[in-house]
């Protein structure tokens, strides 16, 4: 059964969220170089998690386009200590996966932005809705279809526009599962095979997938546990959702990230157009085509997503024009108490600005 999204992007949570850290954090200056990384004591860090109850911390540092730092911290369920590949679900962070699979598409000429999703596929909920020919890529990348999260959140369970598309922001998973039944129409493969295809394969993230593979992955998965460290039941997809559930490596998503940074297999214009505001979520922030954007002032900005399952907080923050970044992965409901921490401590001044805007 489809899990129910408790915070599914940085945009959800809540104004305090990053207010919410520990108090015992010791954050670095703020005058701290935006390009220098803080060399961080892992064994200090390590003792931090285990006072705040956070079993495992997935932590990848980019820096000047390169990955820095790959580090998992805790242990895994057996007691054993958790292996730099160990492998997480990132919730929603699958969502930037499939954005930059239909934007390679896009780039390739093989798919368009702005035509009717109705021409491969229409959900039969709103088939005598006119409006699902307002549907496009654009709209749905931008989270501006009009639909809920989750279908599961109507009283009937059924799909339904809550406001025109096009018109508004509002975020949904369901757009992107909309998509991904449009993207498989009309290409006859699983969004599994297309990701192998245009990112998995290209950039070796071997240890990257939609599916739940239980042979490999049972050994190296970091469980879900509650904030009281009771643990949930592993959800082992059997089919792509793009929108959930993608299961990774600190390595193999940070290793993503850079390919994203350079725009790999995208066009300039698809490029430009995944960077720039569809449409504007709060003060300072905004969503592009798969990705949030936060204005870090002088014309910069920071490319970020998050997630959030049962047992599962996740976020990214990468700099494109610095080429700079971090990848958190954490295997608790309240994982997000490491975000402050991390933020400023690895990105300095543009992590202090993202934690601004996200409190204002």
């Amino acid at each position: 059964m489809k899990k129910t999204i408790i915070t599914a992007s940085l945009c959800i949570i809540t104004s305090n969220l990053f207010a919410q850290t520990e108090k015992n954090i010791d954050l670095k200056p703020d005058q701290q170089s935006d390009q220098s990384v803080k060399k961080d004591n892992d064994k200090d860090f390590e003792q931090w998690i285990k006072e705040n109850k956070v079993p495992n911390v997935g932590l990848g540092i980019i820096r000047n386009g390169k990955i820095e730092k790959i580090k998992v911290y805790g242990t895994l369920m057996k007691g054993n200590a958790a292996p730099e590949n160990t492998l997480f679900n990132v919730a929603s962070l699958t969502k930037p996966m499939t954005a930059i699979v239909v934007l390679k598409l896009v780039s390739a000429g093989k798919w368009n932005l702005d035509e009717s999703l109705d021409k491969y596929w229409t959900d039969p909920d709103i088939a005598q809705d006119p409006r699902n020919k307002k549907l496009t890529t654009r709209i749905i990348l931008s989270h501006q279809t009009g639909f809920p999260n989750w279908r599961s959140m109507n009283a009937d369970g059924k799909l339904n526009f809550q406001f025109d598309p096009g018109t508004k922001y509002q975020y949904s998973g369901e757009g992107f599962e909309y998509l991904r039944r449009a993207l498989e129409k009309k290409f006859n493969k699983t969004l599994n095979q297309l990701a192998e295809e245009l990112i998995f394969r290209p950039l070796k993230m071997n240890d990257t997938s939609y599916i739940w593979n239980e042979k490999k992955d049972v050994i190296r998965f970091s469980e879900g546990y509650d904030k009281d460290g009771k643990m949930y039941e592993t959800v082992k997809t059997e089919t792509s959702n793009a929108a959930d559930d993608l299961m990774t490596t600190v390595s193999d998503y940070s290793q993503f990230l850079i390919s994203v940074m350079n725009g790999d297999g995208l066009s300039k214009k698809v490029f430009k157009d995944m960077k720039t505001s569809q449409v504007t979520t709060k003060q300072g922030k905004s969503f592009g085509l798969g990705f949030e954007i936060y204005d870090l002032g002088d014309g910069n900005i920071a490319l970020s997503h998050s997630g959030a399952d049962k047992g599962v907080q996740t976020l990214f923050v990468i700099i494109p024009k610095t080429k700079d970044g971090i990848v958190i992965f954490t295997n608790v409901d309240d994982g997000y108490k490491v975000y402050e921490k991390l933020l400023t401590e690895y990105l300095g001044n543009y992590g202090r600005k993202v934690i601004d805007i996200e409190t204002k």
